[in-house]
């Protein structure tokens, strides 16, 4: 058997549900979840954008992640300005991680500076080069932070 109910007396029924539930103050924080990083699913991911021809940006702290429609990908430490290369022209490079439940340690290969439009590496080697065609001014954001 179906029963109508009139609006004011759905309208009671409503607000005498909603008074049950707990109410959340203005301004008091929701619930939240602390995600802990995981550096090798962001390398994962930007080498995949790289790939796929592109252009991602993505922070993680002070490192920077991205990739380019010219098929690279980068890993970089803003504040100390060194510089890993994740893929170059679709070819993942290979690199080490050290990972530990708590932390990771980067072996960087290079060291970089944005100039300009150019985004320049000096590798271990001493050899530097300038890669032009790279979002420097998105890239320059990002390390700022």
């Amino acid at each position: 058997m179906l029963l109508w109910k009139s609006a004011a007396a759905k309208g009671r029924l409503r607000r005498e549900q909603q008074s049950r539930q707990p109410r959340r103050e203005r301004g008091a924080p929701a619930a939240a979840s602390v995600i802990q990083p995981d550096i090798h699913r962001e390398i994962r991911y930007i080498t995949q954008r790289a790939q796929a021809e592109d252009s991602r940006i993505v922070t993680l702290g002070n490192l920077v992640l991205f990739s380019t429609r010219t098929r690279d990908a980068w890993l970089l430490d803003a504040e100390d300005g060194l510089a890993l290369c994740l893929c170059r022209d679709g070819e993942l490079q290979p690199f080490r991680i050290v990972d530990t439940p708590d932390t990771f340690a980067i072996e960087w290969t290079a060291r970089f500076a944005l100039e300009g439009g150019a985004f320049v590496v000096q590798q271990r080697s001493g050899k530097v080069v300038a890669i032009h065609g790279y979002p420097t001014i998105e890239i320059s954001a990002a390390c700022r932070g």
